[in-house]
């Protein structure tokens, strides 16, 4: 018997080895291809479906972050109104589990301005759900979260603030509580601040607030000193018609509406129409130029008495006594000469001159609150006579504001406006006043500063030219004789006018620092000094005591008496 060994084939292992780890990383690579496959798709599906959804609906994700109303900035930048997320004070009355009486005694305490009784009847279970306060302060709502009271809530909503407070308050105005202007810019582009194609983009005004700071100040300062009913400024561009200052006192927090009174709303630079007085004389005097009515300087007109015209009597309020020429007609304030002029200007030439500057309807600014005028119904002899020393007619500030502009920047009337313009840019305009009446004004202004009424607003070193008026208010179908509205309209420098400056107060009462006098020259004037003073720097004008207005061709007509050579 035969015994036969055969060796057993081993299995190729390492072979076999290798052909599994291949197929594990083949699969593992297949996978993740499918991930990233699966990914790639769902992340752009989710972009298209972002981007669709965005398209389809401005309102909401497309513009997130997009403001619901446009920031309000100034000339620089500065932020004048701005909408932010802020805290209110709610309660659903019927949560409230401690003593209502209690808790509204509480609220009382916290906020002092509103009464425990109206808190009271808010927490009745009557009432389903009530503010207890908006635009509730941070500390205000951590006294209140203090009392752990489940009924009360913390709502955020969106509210607009005004972070400068009061400051520019009647130019800015004030939204409502559902976010709609109620007032100034606010309203007035109301559409422009809300529109979604354009709230992202902040509203740039021609206002400065620094400028606005300065006239609200200073206003402010003679308002108390004379104690006046009510004052008014107003700083624009005499060449483009930019508002760069605003005021009217008695000022509102446009943050705080509640419990303030409505007259302290109203803004007096263009909701209000006076009889301005005898700051309409320069623009009689210069329509009388270009009429060719009045062609020499030197012409003299007879002052020596009061006018009469159908029983009614013009006089002036410090008669010279004589003959006056037209430098000194402006420089006196002669209402007698004035009316003289106006006379043989005509009514046609007169009034003519008044609508181009507007004077017979509402100011051309963008604001909706924009008074009416009191145009004469019956233009006679007698209401051309007045009229051209502003009796007779009633205009707003801003109306005077612009037509002094005209008056200066070479005879050219622009509609005045809250926007910043682009450098360069000057709106078209209508002309007049001749380029070289333009000039004259320019130089009797100026006249009128260094020699008469206007004195006490030469601000040294900017070459300040303007124009007082003292105007009885009407009253009882006559005027009130106590009763004044004081107005100075200035520009400056007047070598080359760059602003208009005007300052308005209504009734004051005279103090010792004025020696009990209440005309523009004692009231109005110094105020506008002080503003230019003060604001001009900002504005880009410094004083230069080495320049001035050539008027050595006038000053020889000014008659002095012996003694005052």
């Amino acid at each position: 018997m035969a015994t036969v060994l055969a060796r057993p084939v081993a299995p190729d292992r390492p072979t076999q080895r290798y052909d599994l780890i291949g197929v594990a990383h083949a699969r593992l690579v297949f996978l993740l291809l499918i991930f990233a496959l699966l990914t790639s798709v769902l992340a752009g599906r989710m972009l298209w479906m972002g981007i669709a959804a965005g398209a389809g609906d401005t309102g909401r994700s497309g513009l997130a972050m997009v403001p619901p109303r446009a920031d309000i900035l100034d000339r620089n930048g500065e932020p004048l109104a701005r909408t932010i997320d802020a805290y209110s004070i709610a309660v659903r009355p019927e949560r409230v589990i401690g003593d209502r009486q209690d808790l509204a005694d509480k609220l009382h305490e916290i906020f002092p301005d509103t009464s425990a009784g109206t808190f009271f009847r808010l927490l009745q279970p009557t009432k389903r759900w009530a503010y207890l306060r908006r635009r509730a302060l941070p500390e205000q709502v951590a006294a209140v979260n203090a009392l752990g009271e489940v009924g009360i809530e913390f709502p955020r909503e969106k509210e607009r603030l005004y972070p400068q407070r009061s400051l520019a308050a009647h130019a800015l105005g004030f939204t409502s509580v559902d976010g709609t202007g109620g007032m100034g810019v606010e309203r007035a582009f109301n559409d422009r601040l809300t529109d979604a194609a354009t709230r992202g983009t902040p509203l740039v005004l021609s206002l400065d607030a620094r400028v606005q700071a300065v006239m609200e100040a200073e206003l402010y300062q003679g308002l108390t000193a004379q104690q006046a009913r009510a004052a008014a400024g107003v700083i624009l561009d005499a060449n483009t018609g930019e508002v760069i200052a605003m005021a009217s006192m008695p000022v509102f927090d446009p943050n705080k509406l509640n419990n303030q009174s409505m007259d302290a709303r109203r803004n007096d630079i263009v909701q209000s129409a006076y009889e301005l007085g005898s700051t309409f004389k320069p623009l009689a005097f210069a329509a009388a130029m270009d009429a060719g009515v009045v062609t020499s300087m030197s012409k003299r007109y007879d002052a020596t008495a009061p006018l009469s015209v159908g029983g009614f009597r013009i006089h002036d309020d410090h008669s010279a006594g004589r003959w006056l020429n037209v430098p000194e007609a402006l420089v006196h304030s002669s209402n007698i000469v004035t009316a003289r002029i106006a006379d043989e200007l005509g009514t046609d030439r007169l009034q003519a001159m008044y609508r181009k500057l507007g004077f017979h309807e509402r100011s051309a600014i963008e604001l909706r609150e924009r008074a009416g005028t009191i145009w004469p119904s019956n233009w006679g002899r007698l209401t051309t006579m007045t009229t051209a020393y502003g009796h007779g007619i009633a205009v707003t500030p801003m109306h005077l504001a612009s037509a002094y502009a005209a008056l200066v920047n070479g005879g050219v009337m622009r509609p005045a406006t809250m926007l910043k313009l682009r450098e360069g840019q000057v709106p078209d305009g209508v002309r007049v006043f001749s380029s070289a009446t333009s000039a004259r004004m320019r130089q009797l202004l100026r006249l009128i500063v260094l020699d008469g009424t206007g004195r006490s607003a030469d601000a040294k070193g900017y070459r300040v030219g303007g124009k007082t008026g003292s105007a009885e208010k009407p009253h009882a179908g006559g005027y009130a004789k106590h009763s004044l509205v004081t107005t100075f309209a200035a520009a400056f420098p007047m070598d080359n006018p760059r602003y208009v400056v005007l300052v308005m107060m209504d009734e004051p009462k005279g103090n010792a620092e004025t020696f009990g006098l209440r005309t523009a020259a004692w009231t109005a004037a110094p105020i506008v000094r002080r503003v230019i003073e003060r604001a001009a720097p900002m504005m880009g004008v410094y004083p230069e005591a080495s320049r001035d207005v050539d008027v050595s061709e006038l000053t020889p007509l000014l008659w002095k008496a012996k003694g005052e050579e």
